[in-house]
């Protein structure tokens, strides 16, 4: 790679003026500082956001913090890449340039104007979506200008186009929200409502966004009162589901579906809705399909469900349920070792069934792999309290019926 001396050492050698003074690794893009000097503008924008104030190479002030892109330079590198692709140099790729702030106050200024047409406004908007899709910087600048406040005027505004609504919903949920940006939103059903609503949208990516929406407000409220608002909301579980259910999601909607599932979830007064729009089902059918962290929320999802009554009879119901719980224990995290395990603690606490699904499915031998393992203690504790719940319903001739396991250290009774 360019950026790394490693590749190049024993074949190519690095002209010192491609080098950042800083990391001395080849620039990607250089830009050019208030001193005259060049720097690699990652190496310099950490330099700066560390607290220095002065140039590194001549120790002179930074009066002026504008960095200027270094384009005959980078050109040079460009081509000196192309040159030495034989040595296994690739050719760095020309950088875009950060948003400049005086552009975006002109399109937030623009896209909130109501005189405006819409075309005119939907341009405006799209074209800071951009923006922000293609740097944390460029995020960074937009976020400096009231963003958060003109979007979430746009996307609940009722007197404007839904198409207006709909592209700064887009916009909004790239950008945290304060809690204040939450209280706004939480604080009005009718909003939340149109939330709602827009999770059965034609179009798949309206619906995600909403749902992102959704658990970034929940998330970021304190109030329970208001945290118990949304989460009552009519429709709002059967939404989010849906977004799982589907077939089509890509992995960006099933992220933010078992998020603001999971987030909605641990409002324990509406957990019965969840389980009646069809949770259960939902959430052991696609286990398989989620990645590692995504994984470990749907797991702590199916663990506070079985927390309630309804919620064990659904898991209890489906044939999978029990085995591929059992089977997630010490495959995928501790986390989700933990969490799966209180799923089942609940689940055979609550039917002889269970236990006897769990037994057949091996639970005895990854119990005692669990109590030996370096996992949580709060893990083990739940490891130990099956293996003492299921010693009746395990084969008379099994490990845990057996004199020496009676006396055994690792699981202290």
């Amino acid at each position: 790679m360019p950026g790394s001396l490693e590749p190049l050492d024993l074949t190519v050698q690095i002209p010192y003026h491609f080098r950042c003074p800083i990391s001395l690794e080849l620039m990607r893009d250089p830009v050019i500082v208030v001193t005259g000097q060049t720097y690699d503008r990652s190496s310099i924008e950490s330099w700066v956001a560390t607290g220095n104030t002065t140039c590194p190479v001549t120790r002179s002030p930074l009066t002026d913090f504008t960095l200027i892109p270094n384009h005959t330079l980078r050109r040079l590198i460009q081509d000196w890449c192309v040159a030495n692709r034989a040595f296994g140099v690739e050719r760095i790729p020309t950088p875009k340039q950060p948003a400049e702030p005086s552009l975006v106050r002109s399109l937030l200024n623009q896209a909130a104007s109501a005189s405006n047409p819409t075309h005119s406004r939907l341009s405006a908007l799209r074209r800071l979506r951009g923006l922000a899709r293609d740097s944390d910087k460029n995020r960074s600048v937009i976020s400096s200008h009231n963003v958060r406040e003109v979007l979430i005027n746009l996307v609940f505004s009722s007197s404007q186009s839904l198409d207006l609504s709909h592209e700064s919903l887009a916009i909004l949920v790239m950008f945290p929200l304060t809690e204040l940006d939450c209280v706004a939103i939480s604080s009005e059903p009718e909003r939340i409502s149109y939330l709602a609503d827009l999770l059965f949208h034609s179009s798949i990516e309206v619906r995600v966004n909403s749902a992102a929406l959704v658990e970034n407000v929940i998330a970021g409220t304190r109030s329970s009162d208001l945290r118990l608002q949304i989460s009552s909301t009519e429709i709002i579980f059967e939404g989010v589901i849906d977004i799982l259910k589907n077939p089509l999601s890509s992995p960006r909607a099933l992220k933010i579906g078992i998020k603001a599932l999971f987030s909605l979830c641990l409002v324990k007064q509406t957990r019965h809705k969840a389980v009646s729009a069809g949770a259960a089902e939902t959430l052991i059918d696609r286990l398989a399909d989620f990645d590692k962290c995504d994984a470990e929320r749907a797991l702590a999802t199916i663990e506070l469900l079985c927390r309630i009554q309804d919620g064990c009879a659904a898991f209890a119901a489906h044939a999978l349920t029990v085995p591929l719980l059992v089977k997630t224990i010490l495959k995928i995290s501790d986390r989700a070792t933990e969490y799966a395990a209180g799923a089942l603690l609940a689940l055979c606490s609550a039917s002889e069934q269970s236990q006897k699904e769990a037994v057949c499915a091996g639970i005895l031998t990854q119990l005692l792999l669990l109590v030996q393992s370096d996992c949580t203690d709060r893990a083990k504790r739940k490891a130990q309290m099956l293996l003492k719940l299921l010693r009746d319903a395990w084969p008379e001739d099994s490990a845990g019926n057996s004199d020496d396991f009676l006396y055994s250290e690792v699981v202290p009774f």
